[in-house]
C-alpha cells in the first residue's frame, strides 16, 4: 500500500500576501485539520538564522491549529523526525539544505517517515529536495553536497518559482531555455514547473494541482503542456529518471 502524502509548494509567498498566507487551504488539504505535531526543518536558511526562520513559520502552523517545533531546538534531530506526525521543509538555498540534511544523516530518516505515512510539506527548496535530484533548482551552488540526489519522494523533477520569459534588458537564458537544456541532456526525463502560489498535492500515486495558476508539464523537444488547477493525474504520467535504484521502495521505476 502506498502511504505517500506530499504537499510541494512553489513559494512561501504569492504576490503581496504575507508569509504562507496563500497556502492555508493547501496545508489543510494535506493535514486535514487533524491534531498533529509538525516538525519544521529550517536548514535552507542562509542569510538569516534558524531562530528567525522559526519565528516566521511557527505562527502560521499554530494559527491553522497544528502543533509546531523547529528541528534546531531538538538535541537529537533524528529522533525528533522519527517521532514527528508531519514534516515541513522550508525554502532558501537548495544546496545548503541538501548538504545539511546529508551531514546530519537525515535523508533516510525522512524517507522512512514518509514511507510510513507521515505527511511532508516542502516549499521552494523544500520542494526541490523532495524530488529524485536537485538538478532543476534555481539556486546557486554555494556549497557542495555529497551528491545531488534528493529524497526521491516523488519520481520526477520539479521547478519552483517558475516565471516565463525574460525581463527587459536580460540577455541570459529564460527559465524555459534552462529547462529545455535540462531536458535535452537528460532525455527521456520530464518535469513539472510551478508558478508562484501553485502546488502539487500528492496522495498515493495521484497528484492534484493546487492554486490559481496551474502548472506546466515540460516534455522533450519543446513540448509544454498545461496542468490546470484542480487537475488530477497519475504520478506515472510524468517521466522521471530511468534509473530509480536506491530510491524509496514506494517509487517504482518508470
Amino acid at each position: 500500500m502506498n502511504h505517500r502524502h506530499l504537499l510541494l509548494m512553489s513559494s512561501s509567498r504569492k504576490d503581496q500576501l504575507g508569509y504562507l498566507e496563500h497556502a492555508h487551504a493547501q496545508i489543510h488539504a494535506l493535514l486535514q485539520h487533524r491534531q498533529q505535531q509538525v516538525v519544521f526543518i529550517p536548514y535552507a536558511a542562509v542569510s538569516f538564522d534558524y531562530e528567525r526562520y522559526e519565528d516566521m513559520v511557527r505562527p502560521v502552523f499554530e494559527q491553522l491549529g497544528y502543533g509546531f517545533s523547529s528541528l534546531h531546538r531538538h538535541a537529537d534531530p533524528q529522533a525528533a523526525l522519527q517521532q514527528a506526525d508531519a514534516i515541513a521543509v522550508g525554502g532558501g538555498n537548495t544546496f545548503a539544505l541538501l548538504k545539511r540534511l546529508q551531514d546530519a544523516g537525515l535523508m533516510s530518516v525522512i524517507q522512512d517517515r514518509v514511507r510510513q505515512g507521515a505527511p511532508y510539506i516542502g516549499w521552494s527548496a523544500g520542494g526541490n529536495v523532495a524530488g529524485p535530484t536537485i538538478r532543476t533548482t534555481n539556486d546557486m551552488p554555494i556549497v557542495q553536497p555529497a551528491s545531488l540526489r534528493g529524497l526521491g519522494l516523488l519520481p520526477f523533477q520539479v521547478n519552483p518559482h517558475f516565471t516565463p520569459g525574460k525581463p527587459p534588458g536580460h540577455n541570459g537564458e529564460s527559465r524555459e531555455e534552462r529547462l529545455a537544456e535540462f531536458l535535452a541532456l537528460n532525455a527521456p526525463e520530464e518535469l513539472v514547473a510551478l508558478p508562484e502560489g501553485s502546488a502539487l498535492l500528492v496522495e498515493g500515486d495521484q497528484v492534484q494541482v493546487l492554486g490559481e495558476r496551474g502548472a506546466l508539464h515540460f516534455r522533450p523537444r519543446g513540448e509544454v503542456l498545461t496542468l490546470h488547477e484542480g487537475k488530477r493525474f497519475a504520478l506515472s504520467r510524468i517521466q522521471g529518471p530511468a534509473d530509480m535504484a536506491g530510491w524509496p521502495d514506494f517509487l517504482p521505476p518508470n
